[in-house]
């Protein structure tokens, strides 16, 4: 069964940062293309945080920090791609279905090609910058949950009881 990414919100700072949250469990894609007509004079503020860090959901068309692996059925995958060459057409000036359905496809495959080597579950975060010839440069990583147990932090403070007390 193919894999695939879905969005997720560990907390609330998504809805502060970006312009339009996606909602927990959309599906989504890394969703670079959206910024490549901006020049990168103009991404500032909330729209600076879409670009560096978000990827973008195919129902809301929101933008996520995070997203997270998981198994999608190849007929649900298939509305994905309807759905996004859709977008393609009413947002972002596509002639037609089309000519949209190609790069939508495309689209679909890279985030599935991101998502096929993880294992369900795993969380991935995105990171955009403009290279010096204008192109734009995707990274992605492994987020992983911090494990207590490793103690990696230094400790701010420790408990000690009053003998006193």
């Amino acid at each position: 069964m193919p894999r695939f990414l879905r969005t997720i919100r560990l907390d609330h700072s998504d809805i502060q940062v970006f312009e339009r949250a996606a909602e927990p469990g959309e599906w989504a894609v890394p969703g670079g293309f959206a910024f490549c007509e901006t020049e990168p004079a103009e991404i500032t503020g909330k729209l600076r945080q879409a670009f560096s860090n978000g990827f973008l959901s195919l129902e809301s068309f929101g933008r996520s920090s995070l997203v997270q692996v998981t198994e999608i059925g190849q007929s649900e995958l298939e509305g994905l791609v309807e759905a996004l060459a859709a977008h393609f057409v009413a947002i972002y000036g596509a002639p037609d279905m089309a000519a949209a359905l190609p790069v939508a496809r495309g689209e679909i495959a890279f985030a599935c090609e991101l998502a096929q080597g993880q294992s369900p579950g795993v969380l991935l975060a995105v990171s955009r910058d403009y290279e010096e010839e204008g192109g734009i440069r995707e990274a992605f990583r492994v987020v992983t949950p911090f494990d207590a147990a490793e103690d990696q932090h230094a400790r701010v403070w420790d408990v000690v009881e009053d003998a006193n007390g």
